[in-house]
């Protein structure tokens, strides 16, 4: 694997990460403030689900990056 690839690799699993950690705080943060103001639950539920598309998402590219490296190593 060359210098170049190992360096997008580690972008894409950075990125991976910090969509991981600020999902994480928009659904709190959102869950906090729509109780807070007392939004009906399918503005809620439409939360959950944005956040749930960013851990999906989050879950293909961290398989991606795991099946290249594993397929550099052969």
């Amino acid at each position: 694997m060359s210098r170049a690839d190992e360096l997008a690799q580690a972008k894409q699993a950075r990125n991976v990460g910090v969509v991981l950690a600020a999902t994480m705080v928009v659904w709190v943060v959102g869950q906090w403030v729509g109780g807070w103001l007392g939004l009906p639950a399918r503005y809620v539920f439409l939360l959950d689900l944005a956040a749930l598309a960013a851990f999906v998402w989050a879950l293909i590219v961290t398989f991606r990056i795991w099946r290249r490296r594993r397929d550099a190593s052969k």
